[in-house]
């Protein structure tokens, strides 16, 4: 033995994985989660219309930022996030007899906008998995 210990591998080498059955709830759960405070949202957002829109904006920021910090990763804040956009987008599209549940306004546009911005944010404020063991910290 010459005392040579094999190089570990980054961890952004190594290859991907399926998350396991239980983190795949966990994420379809949070995307559900998403996806009601998306509907919620546009129905409080038009109706206490200065509030109703920072409320809805702020339980959207509140969910991806706690899911995100809850699970540790980015997908915990992307997965509601994901949600909420397609929800909201789904509810953006007219039916045939012509009803809609967005009016055009500057609440609604600010809604569809500011969410987008929040979703950004949260995902891309989120932890990142950071990669375990001594030969992966800087200075060493």
């Amino acid at each position: 033995m010459s005392g040579r210990t094999e190089p570990t591998t980054s961890a952004l080498a190594r290859p991907l994985r399926a998350p396991s059955l239980g983190r795949a709830a966990l994420y379809l759960g949070l995307f559900v989660l998403g996806a009601l405070v998306g509907v919620a949202g546009a129905l409080v957002q038009p109706g206490w219309f200065p509030g109703g829109l920072l409320l809805a904006l702020a339980a959207e920021a509140g969910l991806c930022v706690g899911a995100g910090r809850a699970v540790g990763r980015r997908g915990g804040a992307v997965a509601p996030a994901a949600g909420w956009a397609l929800a909201v987008v789904l509810l953006t599209t007219s039916r045939p007899e012509g009803d809609f549940l967005f009016a055009a306004g500057s609440g609604s546009y600010l809604f569809l906008l500011g969410g987008i911005a929040v979703a950004v944010m949260c995902a891309t404020l989120a932890p990142v998995r950071q990669p375990d063991g001594d030969a992966v910290r800087l200075g060493k």
